[in-house]
């Protein structure tokens, strides 16, 4: 790509391939179609019908489009349509999905499993967390397509039990999450090793410099495929602020989670993470906690319980704020309001996908508003503002909050969850009650140590 382009993924599709309005015109192998059609996908989604035409067509792509609108599909199908009929090398794929986590790797994998079996191509995923050995074997054995993390796959290839030389087709999802998370050199170097010929197809939720920077070195006059604003909300999802007492917070978050349906809440901390976890499953409710400090195999387990109805309530960091589809998930709580816009339009992502309805709320103390007004108004972002206290019939009224199973409550208000939920550097705010609770327990215990008991 010229280095003096700019790069722009509002641009609309040119018109030499336009959109699709069926998948039966694309010329799909048949193979492919029937696995379809037996999956129940029929009609595009707009991501699929914008890019599928030039990226069957062996175009360049730079996507834009959110999280939850099927670009999954978008460059799966085309990625094994065009891989389909080859087989690899040992050690040597033809196709490269590149993704920022884990959990992103998985999902992807899941999705083009079934479409792979049907078109006889052989999938491989390599990512941290688990076993690097029965990842080499399976690269050992020959595998078409590789589903890896970055992190991963520069181990793999240093080590010698990968060989990119032969990627034909390399797609780079949730691009501005893997520059977020210090990816960048690592992915420009393994992208310098595949196939200089080869085709790219890059999709991020946003376009900041180091995407830009991407997309100028590594692809070769992409075409600009574009089906949301950069940062516009969902017309299908709704956004509310509760502005909630300091001292009252975490009783309404409980009274959120005790909803009847599932719920994903989000706090800053791991730490954080798990005591509220406990608080909430002390007092009957059927929580997980979601963070990475959590091994693989215990991160997957508990997405598949919270995706299978186990458990009621996700607890998690921004670790699920992207690259997690969670059917007909309607509620996400922002229990600590997000650090920033794009950090808020991910985490809001996880709800209201595949045109569903969804709601974001976010609980907000008093010192947190002009923060929280600031990168509302960066997201673009116009929320219901509700003043709420737990217990309210105007809280259930907007989330279904309920009392917990058990009846109870946080004691003191925040007493029960102090220290959860704060940044560091950013204080907790504690009430009058709350202090003297909390003295007078201090006092409690350092008698006792006089007492030597």
């Amino acid at each position: 790509m010229n280095a003096d382009t700019p790069v722009n993924a509002d641009t609309p599709a040119t018109p030499d391939a336009p959109p699709a309005e069926s998948f039966d015109g694309l010329g799909l192998p048949p193979a492919l179609l029937t696995a379809m059609a037996g999956l129940g996908v029929e009609k595009p989604f707009p991501i699929q019908a914008a890019a599928l035409p030039h990226a069957l067509a062996g175009r360049d792509i730079l996507g834009r489009a959110r999280t939850g609108s099927g670009k999954t599909l978008a460059f799966g199908l085309a990625l094994l349509t065009r891989t389909a009929g080859r087989r690899a090398r040992p050690k040597a794929p033809l196709a490269l999905v590149l993704v920022p986590t884990r959990e992103l790797a998985q999902q992807v994998t899941d999705a083009l499993e079934p479409y792979a079996r049907a078109l006889d191509l052989r999938l491989a995923t390599a990512v941290g967390g688990l076993s690097i050995n029965r990842q080499t074997a399976q690269l050992r054995a020959g595998a078409e397509v590789l589903v890896a993390t970055p992190g991963r796959l520069t181990d793999l290839v240093s080590r010698r039990d990968c060989d990119l030389g032969q990627v034909r087709i390399t797609v780079l999802d949730e691009a501005d999450q893997m520059c977020d998370l210090g990816f960048l050199p690592q992915v420009s170097q393994l992208l310098a090793q595949v196939r200089p010929d080869g085709q790219r197809l890059l999709f991020s939720a946003t376009l900041d410099r180091d995407v830009d920077r991407l997309v100028r070195e590594h692809l070769h006059d992409p075409l600009p495929v574009s089906v949301d604003r950069a940062a516009g909300a969902v017309t299908t999802m709704e956004h509310h602020v509760l502005n909630v007492h300091g001292a009252d917070k975490f009783a309404t978050a409980t009274e959120i989670a005790a909803r009847d349906g599932r719920v994903l809440m989000f706090l800053d901390t791991k730490a954080a993470v798990d005591r509220f976890t406990r608080q909430l499953r002390a007092g009957g409710i059927r929580a997980a906690a979601l963070h990475s400090g959590k091994s693989q195999p215990q991160r997957t387990h508990t997405l598949a319980q919270f995706q299978e109805g186990a458990t009621n309530v996700l607890v998690a960091t921004n670790v699920a704020a992207r690259g997690i589809h969670i059917e007909a998930l309607d509620l996400v709580v922002n229990v600590d309001p997000p650090a920033d816009a794009k950090e808020y339009l991910h985490r809001a992502g996880r709800t209201a996908r595949a045109g569903e309805s969804g709601k974001v709320v976010t609980l907000v103390t008093a010192g947190e508003r002009r923060e929280v007004n600031r990168m509302l108004s960066e997201a673009r972002i116009r929320p219901t503002v509700t003043q709420v206290r737990s217990g309210e019939a105007q809280l259930t009224a907007i989330t279904g909050a309920r009392r917990p199973p058990s009846g109870t409550r946080p004691a003191e208000g925040n007493a029960a969850f102090r220290g959860i939920g704060t940044r560091p550097g950013r204080p907790a705010k504690e009430s009058r009650k709350a202090a003297e609770a909390r003295k007078a327990a201090e006092a409690r215990a350092a008698a006792r140590v006089r007492r030597g008991r």
